[in-house]
């Protein structure tokens, strides 16, 4: 299962690149195309829960960045 993120960063927060260091610590990949950073997920069974768990981690991690986030995951 993967879940990808598209950002829209703002021109009064965070830099891109430091968005970009603080996603890769948190385990994404970059990517090119239609999303900008991929997770991989390691366990097979994922719930929603789950998910919405690691989306909150990943707000909490990005709080004052002015960045906009959008997920999307699939099986």
């Amino acid at each position: 299962m993967n879940t990808y993120v598209t950002l829209q960063i703002s021109s009064e927060g965070a830099k891109a690149s430091e968005i970009t260091n603080i996603l890769l610590g948190m385990g994404f990949k970059a990517t090119l195309g239609g999303h900008d950073f991929l997770y991989k997920w390691k366990e097979k069974h994922i719930t929603p829960e789950k998910v919405i768990a690691f989306v909150d981690k990943v707000q909490k991690k990005l709080k004052g960045t002015g960045v906009l986030l959008q997920f999307t995951t699939i099986r």
